[in-house]
């Protein structure tokens, strides 16, 4: 009886029975927190640990939703337990940032006539707006995209994108706006077509794209809110030059990004010339603001405010393989011209026989009265081999930005999509943090344990 007292005593198993109360009431706190998370989970916003910080709702759709008049309503399509955890957090984070928006959940098993109604199917967001009586209808196949380009040979097809905010941002202002912009995009020199990427920026911001041959067309259409000339090859005709002109000085807008061609086009010149813009030789260079070493690939010095400098953090905008104008005097003093891309100081042209020193324009806007002429000179700033691949730089951003600013009454809410390909924590230059974490933190933690053992051991 007495050794029984004496173990009951001994330090050991009084220190034994403090650390089982002390993990035993750590593991009912645990528990007792989960319960009441997932209890009131719908109602307590959560912290974005995803990699991609796919939950993180931008400044864009925050302003955009604050400043809703009109009350919408997201019917999820679908039964709630076997929805993806992504799609309904993100719903439920989305639906709390404006109180005119409301979320309902119908499972259309339960309820099979729900979908004749809206006319949508199942795993669908049917987003509608009793006032205007318009409805969307955002598939989750269009929140969460994948890429099937390894498909034929793996026979899977990985996650790509998470669309979520763009798409049901796009469906709000889509119900709620009673604006819808009409631009026309040149054909018959050889121009390039809209990537996926900038197709689906067009279409969250309602733009509706059509193709129009000013040569065979004779005229400029009435309903054309932006002429948009992407990367020709080729030179207009005298007459398309007079006729894009006089669009301009008659209130229109025009869009034009220079294609990466060296053949002549006295006419597109003629019409820069006029609006300010002398075109400079060669490609341009930029030995101080480039993307590691390379000239040719130039990060623009950035002069941007209003409409322009929506939502653009870094300011990092890449452009390769770049046409170059400097600033002159324009044919008529009512014609202004304000530079937004510039290279630095240490801009080159550059040709096979000479390299001319200075700042070039790389983006610009002439305005004449109520008509904008905005020219880009580097098409490359959203083709999809740098959207697509440099997913840090800024380019659709400023791209979009520059086509909203030319109206009043349209901003720019194409949220981009966030990528779902994996990434990795790296250290560029690891030094001592290297050595810290290899050698340093696992001998402190075997010091501290030796220590702790050894008072362990003489108690």
């Amino acid at each position: 009886m007495k050794k029984i007292k004496e173990i009951w005593k001994s330090p050991q198993l009084r220190y034994g029975t403090y650390s089982t109360a002390v993990t035993v009431a750590a593991i009912v706190i645990v528990i007792v927190v989960n319960m009441i998370v997932s209890r009131f989970s719908d109602t307590i916003d959560t912290i974005d640990l995803s990699d991609s910080k796919i939950y993180e709702i931008t400044d864009t759709s925050k302003e955009f939703l604050h400043d809703l008049d009109k009350e919408v309503t997201l019917s999820v399509l679908a039964d709630k337990s076997s929805v993806d955890e992504r799609i309904k957090t993100f719903i439920q984070k989305y639906s709390a940032v404006s109180d005119k928006l409301s979320v309902e959940w119908i499972d259309p098993v339960a309820h099979p006539s729900v979908l004749n109604e809206y006319g949508a199917e199942s795993n669908t967001v049917v987003v509608h707006c009793a006032e205007t009586e318009k409805q969307e209808i955002v598939a989750f196949d269009d929140m969460i995209t994948y890429d099937y380009s390894s498909y034929y040979t793996t026979g899977q097809a990985s996650e790509s994108e998470f669309d979520a905010e763009g798409q049901l941002t796009s469906a709000v202002h889509t119900v709620t706006s009673d604006v819808t912009k009409k631009i026309y995009r040149t054909t018959g020199h050889g121009e390039s077509t809209f990537s996926t990427t900038i197709s689906g920026l067009m279409d969250k911001s309602n733009f509706e794209i059509d193709e129009l041959n000013t040569m065979m067309a004779g005229e400029i259409p009435e309903d054309c809110d932006l002429l948009f000339c992407y990367a020709p090859m080729t030179d207009f005709s005298e007459e398309e030059k007079a006729m894009v002109s006089e669009y301009i000085t008659g209130g229109g807008n025009v869009f034009l990004m220079l294609g990466d061609t060296q053949k002549e086009t006295p006419n597109l010149d003629a019409l820069l010339l006029e609006f300010g813009m002398q075109k400079a030789n060669g490609y341009i260079a930029d030995t101080k603001r480039c993307y590691q070493g390379q000239p040719f690939y130039i990060f623009p010095e950035l002069s941007v405010s209003g409409d322009l400098a929506n939502n653009l953090s870094s300011k990092m905008v890449l452009l390769v393989q770049c046409q170059g104008v400097t600033e002159t005097t324009p044919e008529r003093d009512t014609i202004t011209l304000n530079s937004f891309m510039t290279t630095s100081e240490s801009g080159y042209s550059v040709t096979e026989e000479d390299t001319v020193e200075g700042q070039y324009i790389l983006g610009a806007t002439a305005t004449e009265d109520a008509g904008q002429f905005t020219v880009i000179t580097a098409s490359s700033m959203i083709d999809a081999s740098i959207t697509d691949t440099f997913g840090t730089v800024e380019n659709t951003t400023l791209f979009m930005n520059a086509v909203t600013s030319h109206f009043d009454d349209v901003e720019n809410i194409s949220i981009p999509a966030k990528s779902l390909a994996m990434t990795y924590n790296t250290v560029q230059h690891a030094g001592l943090f290297g050595l810290l974490f290899i050698f340093g933190i696992p001998i402190a933690i075997l010091i501290f344990g030796f220590v702790t053992w050894m008072k362990r051991r003489k108690a």
